[in-house]
């Protein structure tokens, strides 16, 4: 397909979501032509490299589709309605058709779409949508490479977020039987890298190829290993009353997965999704990951995920309530403050935080945090930090460690205080075009097990008058500095 990178176009749907939105960033990276189809395109602007084109268009409205459509060479589908309620399959079947038309319509040579793995006649609604999604795709006059896998496991991923919300937060497990179903596993890295090989692969018909891992488990050994490599003790006992539905509802209590989302992958474990036709192996340039691997690197790029997370842009729609946000299994407490004075006076007692400087509100409580922490064996406030007015990424800074930091935009601290889970705390300073800035403190917890919760919890109303007295505090600084100082005077 194509002679060289950059030669062909491309466009992609499903660009917004978990494997959309990885697949995007990879294809920019081979410096591919890309054109992303959107609904909200305002949406996804931001997101994309300035070479990449965003096109708003409906796949479930066919009038909306030709312009996407011309002179590209290969359409990812990328889309299913698993968290959309009542009547999905029709909408799916519905949506294929019209992309394979306008696709034929177009001149495109390739439709490459990524399904759900499962055998047999007796498949859930969602497994067996998802393979009728293939079906409606290949109707159509354009060859489909169709990908069908089981479980994807990746730091932010569905699946991987329902097993570390189980496996935090509950040290006995009474589980439905069907965290014994045998399914196979795949790395999201292991997917997008067969999403980018069926671009080149040498086929001029429709095939279908199963994709997977190299193990062949179940959820309650995903779920075991997770324990392992967390260092958690846990135990799992199945419970053969606990329905499907009953399961969701349950699901939806205990894990930030929605209960509507929840029934839909319950439902389809109770089918094997274990690779039948190997054919892909010997097809594709791609070497699969083990579970442990998979598991391992969830984690590892879970880090990098809250690295590089702007952390108000996705809590932007969100309306915190008692104990702060959730932002997937995380707990967030998000505060800005507008002040008059530009970014980087506001920045300036933010770089200046903590060691002789101290922490501008209620000290004695931050002394008191520090003998605590001591006395259970960790760094205290002892470490002060080396220069009163400079910092730099890895220098130490009381209990916190520097993570991040840009000239008077950013800083993020690292804890390495005794705590039953990771935190974070990140400031933002970004200028207003109208003058002056809003100052953003988000303090950012990820809880293992139940004493991680309940330590949050607990402190939820003492970490309201700290934090808040905190960035009140840094915005008086900054204003009363900058109307000090020469430029402010």
């Amino acid at each position: 397909m194509g002679d060289g990178l950059g030669r062909r176009r491309i466009l992609l749907t499903g660009a917004t979501g978990y494997v959309g939105g990885r697949l995007l960033a990879a294809l920019e990276r081979r410096g591919e032509t890309i054109r992303c189809l959107a609904r909200r395109p305002e949406y996804l602007g931001a997101r994309v490299a300035p070479e990449t084109e965003v096109v708003a268009g409906d796949v479930s409205d066919p009038d909306s589709l030709p312009a996407a459509f011309a002179g590209v060479d290969v359409a990812y589908y990328l889309i299913h309605s698993m968290s959309q309620a009542g009547g999905f399959a029709e909408r799916d079947r519905i949506a294929a058709r019209n992309f394979a038309e306008a696709a034929a319509a177009g001149g495109v040579r390739r439709i490459v779409y990524l399904g759900g793995l499962g055998h047999g006649p007796d498949l859930s609604p969602h497994l067996a949508s998802r393979q009728e999604t293939g079906e409606s795709l290949r109707s159509g006059r354009v060859p489909v490479i169709e990908l069908r896998s089981g479980i994807v496991i990746g730091s932010g991923s569905t699946s991987f977020e329902l097993i570390r919300s189980l496996v935090d937060r509950l040290p006995l497990m009474t589980t439905p039987r069907w965290v014994r179903t045998p399914t196979q596993p795949i790395a999201v890295e292991d997917v997008i890298d067969y999403l980018l090989a069926a671009l080149d692969l040498d086929a001029d018909e429709s095939r279908i190829y199963e994709i997977g891992g190299r193990d062949v488990v179940s959820y309650a050994d995903l779920m075991r290993e997770y324990a392992r490599q967390r260092g958690l003790r846990r135990a799992i006992v199945a419970v053969p009353v606990l329905t499907p539905g009953l399961s969701s509802l349950w699901l939806g209590l205990v894990t930030p997965v929605y209960a509507r989302v929840g029934r839909a992958l319950i439902d389809g474990l109770r089918n094997s999704t274990v690779v039948v036709d190997d054919r892909a192996l010997r097809d594709f340039p791609v070497q699969p990951r083990g579970m442990r691997e998979a598991i391992a690197r969830a984690l590892a790029n879970e880090d990098e995920a809250f690295a590089a997370t702007r952390w108000s842009d996705a809590l932007s729609s969100t309306r915190p309530g008692w104990g702060g946000t959730r932002f997937g299994n995380r707990l967030v407490d998000s505060r800005e403050l507008t002040v008059a004075t530009p970014a980087r006076a506001a920045f300036a007692p933010i770089r200046r935080l903590g060691g002789r400087n101290g922490w501008y509100h209620a000290s004695w409580l931050w002394v008191i945090r520090g003998w605590l922490d001591l006395l259970a064996g960790g760094a205290g406030l002892r470490r002060g930090r080396r220069d009163p007015e400079q910092l730099r990424p890895g220098a130490t800074l009381d209990w916190w460690r520097v993570e991040a930091i840009e000239p008077d935009r950013l800083l993020r601290l690292a804890a390495e205080m005794r705590v039953p889970g990771r935190a974070w705390l990140q400031y933002e300073v970004e200028a207003l075009a109208a003058g002056g800035s809003v100052i953003r403190q988000t303090a950012l917890f990820d809880p293992v097990g139940l004493f991680g919760l309940l330590y949050w919890y607990s402190l939820w109303p003492l970490h309201g008058y700290v934090f808040s007295g905190l960035l009140r505090e840094i915005g008086r600084r900054a204003e009363l500095e900058f109307r000090a100082s020469p430029a402010g005077g």
